[in-house]
């Protein structure tokens, strides 16, 4: 077998492997309510993948490089979220969408061109967090109405993330590691929510989950410390590991805890 084809046979498993997963997971993200499927949402069920791949073909510093880029891309995705939670509860879906996406943008670029450390990351997700959290908390809480899913629903989620996965694998060996931690932690599964999501059952109760999903990135933004802190020492796959566990132990801890409210 070519060297070529090799690829291209690898590159269309992982694809495949990863749209699944997606898809599964914003199913759940449906059917549970804002609060579960904001912890659904905040999993790493898109950029794990893409780093367990980065992983395959990348050593350990790669690793650790490129999750000092994805934690400065947390902290935007924080103020995506904050963007589109204000304008979604009165403005149409395209407008909350391009003005989310274009904060996100900006700030991206703002920290790429900061060259922030990963203590000035830290520094960066604090202060995006003690801003967001108190201006989306009377957002929180909306009843989520029944969806009914339509045909495209599941071919478009997959297809925006095979793409993601199939642009990490191909671009990462010419961009290298920052900006495969940048694109790793493209936010695609708040934008389908957005672009699916909004149109059916509005944008106050879409809102509500990224209003939720704060919380969780809290969480996801700890895992991606945690991979960075690790991968030199333990090496890529242990850090994955140990972000992974990171991730899904805070939004255990998140749902015990909102079980525990509902309990009073």
């Amino acid at each position: 077998m070519s060297p070529e084809l090799a690829f291209l046979l690898t590159l269309a498993l992982r694809m495949a492997v990863t749209a699944a997963f997606i898809v599964t997971a914003s199913i759940i993200t449906e059917r549970s309510g804002p609060v579960i499927g904001a912890l659904v949402a905040t999993l790493p069920i898109s950029a794990g993948p893409s780093y367990v791949f980065l992983a395959l073909d990348h050593d350990a510093a790669f690793i650790a490089e490129g999750a000092v880029a994805s934690l400065s891309v947390n902290a935007a995705t924080v103020f995506l979220c904050l963007t589109y939670v204000v304008l979604a509860q009165r403005h149409r879906m395209l407008v909350s969408f391009c003005a989310a996406l274009a904060v996100w943008i900006t700030i991206v670029t703002l920290l790429r061109v900061a060259h922030l450390s990963f203590f000035g990351a830290i520094v960066a997700n604090a202060v995006a967090f003690a801003v967001c959290l108190p201006l989306v908390r009377r957002f929180r809480h909306v009843k989520m109405p029944l969806i009914t899913r339509r045909w495209y629903d599941i071919p478009l989620r997959a297809t925006l993330v095979s793409t993601l996965v199939a642009t990490v694998v191909t671009l990462s060996g010419w961009v290298g590691p920052t900006i495969s931690g940048v694109i790793a932690l493209i936010p695609l599964v708040f934008v389908s929510m957005m672009l699916i999501l909004h149109p059916r059952i509005g944008g106050p109760p879409t809102a509500a989950v990224m209003a939720n999903s704060l919380w969780g990135l809290i969480g996801f933004g700890c895992g991606i410390a945690m991979m960075h802190l690790a991968a030199l020492r333990f090496g890529s796959a242990i850090a994955l590991s140990l972000a992974l566990a990171t991730c899904v132990g805070w939004n255990l801890g998140l749902w015990w805890l909102s079980r525990r409210k509902l309990a009073r």
